[in-house]
């Protein structure tokens, strides 16, 4: 049991789970969009160097990134190379921000979403990338503590997506800042460092902006987890550090933008005879830090108690790890024995490259067409590989189990009768928990109109015991489970992308009427989201435009 008696985020999920029967505050907020943020942090000045990209090799395919991304039994996020952990070096990190966070092409479709008619404006372009994001918004910021042989002077870097480039924001060698804030043993001397400015997102969502960001976390990771895993490389995340040191370092205002994970990177030494002197590391004193500031496009903005609390009670958090095996308390609940049950095929091979996948993803938004059923196959492809996507922490054990249960809504597939279920992985089984076609069900609790959910084939309901993981981890475990439920998402999307299907990951659904309806209320588990897949209607009307 974590000893931290700060209870906001408890409160803060309890507001979430019911944000769609009591709003959250300020209730009567609409956007200003004439006024909203640049898409992405803009440092002026900063000195730009253009990032090399490695094709990834033809056996990197997303079967062998999602069996590799399965958290297991390994020295997690130690930066030692270990068996089957190939190094990084300047081309593959340059090639797996692009493929991730990088903007990779743009699109244009008649579709039921709700900003479409901004799109086909250059300046309100829909520019596509591999990673998915709530709202489309990409706020995550991502920064590169660079060491001795990065291949560029060592330094504090940040991640420009737009023009694919480092933009140095501090020279010189503060890795040691790095592990001395991670308080674990590392030998590590390359870091990628993932912030949120929280701006980039509550300007549209205000105070259910935090709940958003701390997903669009876990989709990142998730893309780097299943990027790296198909190439032997590993992306192991930390969520507990200390996060003031670190954002001191950064140069960060303390409430405008959070730091949610550390990833230490295996490094490729250099040849020997191109290896430069070591450097001398800066003086480990908060003196040496990013000078430079993000210059802020909105000419007003605004701050929510709500986001500004979760926040801080995170942060504060932030070094009160728990112990190794603290989060098996909070494991899913065993699938009940019994019921009736639907045995599911072997799952559809996910072969695509993952490179390919991750530029084929999309939302349907409206799309889904209910005439042509899903086959099993390919139903039993996207669970097995969405049950998959547990992301490893620093205290995670093997035994521990994982925090994710699946239930099932059946449309339209293929020898299944509509329903409710829940999926039983270690059975690969679907156990019934309600006959009858779900269709009204889901309809009427969905609250936007860019879905008609009924015509979806599947949707898939990823459950998580908030309550418990908050209670075993602390406040700090928020982010943890909001990392996870979007890795969750990434996993389903770049899934049915392999698979040519139709997907959507949507976040406006009561989650109440779903803990009734799906009976969750004894095992304490909480729907976060809703993830909706099938077939597409035939010959849409798209425009696609690759940058490369």
């Amino acid at each position: 049991m974590n000893t931290t008696t700060d209870s906001y985020a408890h409160e803060y999920a309890s507001m979430i789970l019911r944000r769609n029967r009591v709003p959250l505050p300020p209730a009567d907020f609409v956007p200003n969009w004439a006024d909203k943020p640049r898409p992405t942090k803009h440092y002026p000045g900063a000195l730009a160097f253009p990032l090399p990209d490695a094709p990834p090799p033809p056996s990197a395919t997303l079967d062998a990134g999602i069996a590799a991304a399965r958290p297991g039994d390994e020295a997690a996020g130690t930066g030692v190379a270990q068996p089957g952990d190939e190094p990084f070096d300047l081309p593959v990190l340059g090639a797996m921000l692009r493929d991730s966070y990088g903007l990779v092409g743009r699109r244009l479709a008649i579709q039921a979403n709700t900003d479409v008619h901004g799109y086909p404006w250059y300046a309100r372009a829909n520019w596509h990338r591999g990673t998915a994001s709530g709202g489309g918004l990409y706020p995550c910021s991502i920064y590169w503590v660079a060491g001795p042989g990065a291949g560029l002077c060592p330094g504090v870097y940040h991640y420009a997506c737009r023009p694919h480039a480092m933009q140095r924001l501090l020279a010189g060698d503060v890795t040691g800042r790095v592990r001395a804030a991670l308080r674990l043993p590392t030998d590590a001397t390359q870091f990628l460092v993932i912030g949120v400015k929280y701006w980039a997102n509550a300007f549209k969502y205000n105070s259910f902006a935090y709940h958003a960001v701390s997903m669009d976390v876990g989709t990142l990771l998730q893309t780097w987890r299943l990027w790296a895993g198909s190439q032997q490389r590993r992306i192991q995340p930390h969520f507990w550090f200390d996060q003031a040191a670190l954002g001191r370092l950064l140069g960060l205002p303390a409430d405008e933008e959070g730091l949610f994970a550390v990833v230490p990177l295996s490094w490729a030494p250099p040849p020997a005879h191109h290896a430069p002197p070591p450097p001398q590391e800066v003086p480990d004193d908060d003196a040496v830090a990013v000078r430079r500031r993000d210059q802020e496009k909105s000419r007003v903005v605004l701050t929510f108690e709500a986001t500004r609390r979760i926040h801080r009670s995170t942060a504060r958090a932030a070094t009160d790890r728990p112990a190794v095996g603290a989060l098996a308390d909070a494991a899913a609940s065993a699938t009940p024995e019994g019921g009736d049950r639907v045995a599911l095929p072997p799952p559809s091979p996910l072969a695509m490259p993952v490179r390919a996948a991750l530029r084929r993803r999309r939302s349907s938004f409206g799309r889904f067409d209910g005439s042509t059923p899903l086959g099993t196959a390919d139903l039993a492809a996207l669970l097995a590989a969405t049950h998959g996507a547990q992301l490893p922490t620093e205290v995670a054990d093997v035994a521990d189990g994982a925090l994710t249960k699946l239930y099932v809504f059946v449309n339209h597939v293929q020898q299944t009768a509509p329903g409710s279920y829940e999926y039983d992985p270690a059975r690969h089984q679907l156990r019934a928990c309600r006959p009858g076609p779900p269709g009204m069900f889901l309809q009427r609790n969905y609250f936007l109109p860019n879905y008609n959910v009924e015509q979806a084939a599947v949707v898939v309901v990823p459950a998580i015991r908030v309550g418990a993981v908050l209670d075993a981890a602390g406040p700090r475990g928020y982010n943890v489970v909001n990392a996870t439920i979007g890795a969750v998402a990434q996993t389903f999307y770049t899934a049915a992308a392999a698979l040519d299907l139709g997907c959507g990951v949507a976040l406006g659904f009561d989650g109440v009427s779903y803990v009734e309806e799906l009976e969750l209320a004894a095992a304490g588990e909480v729907p976060l989201l809703i993830m909706l897949a099938g077939h597409e209607r035939a010959l849409p009307s798209d425009y696609r435009h690759e940058l490369r």
